[in-house]
């Protein structure tokens, strides 16, 4: 049961996220949190490290769109560099979004790859109905109150998922 909301593939950071593997998965575009995904949740706009992994990504040919919980202001004002398709408000973990994203990006849904900082929105939302899931770690301690929550019941997720992925490595 809890299987819906391991991520296939969990790494440091968004930098750390090998492009040559998700090829040999079929994956050709991918669905970006922003908060403490791309950057740091107090950050307004795309920084160096964001636009610079964003521009390698669409240079090895894949497609990307932003898919946010937050406002439109906030979603608008971080695009501005980046120029990305981008949904704001998106209810994430609802698969509206998602399914939203795919669409914008002429991709079927098992070619999506969601990255993301949490486990109950990101992968969870992504896992539903059948994409990728890269789960990243926060960049940022500084959340809010309500992520701060979530991270509690994601830390006992987590440690399930990390007892699962010794079990495979053994075998």
């Amino acid at each position: 049961m809890l299987e819906k909301f391991f991520p296939k593939l969990m790494v440091d950071k968004i930098q750390d996220i090998d492009l040559d593997l998700l090829k040999k998965n079929n994956i050709k575009g991918m669905i970006l949190d922003i908060d403490n995904t791309l950057v740091a949740s107090h950050v307004k706009e795309a920084d160096e490290n964001a636009v610079e992994w964003i521009e390698r990504a669409k240079s090895s040919g894949f497609k990307m769109c932003i898919v946010s919980n937050a406002s439109r202001k906030r979603v608008v004002k971080f695009n501005e560099k980046l120029k990305l398709f981008a949904i704001y408000r998106a209810l994430k973990p609802g698969s509206k979004a998602y399914k939203k994203a795919a669409r914008l990006m002429d991709l079927e849904l098992d070619q999506v790859a969601v990255v993301g900082d949490q486990i109950f929105t990101d992968v969870y939302g992504g896992n539903r109905i059948g994409m990728y899931t890269i789960l990243v770690k926060p960049i940022h301690k500084k959340e809010s109150i309500l992520v701060m929550l979530k991270r509690y019941p994601e830390k006992l997720v987590l440690s399930k998922y990390m007892k699962k992925v010794q079990q495979e490595d053994k075998q």
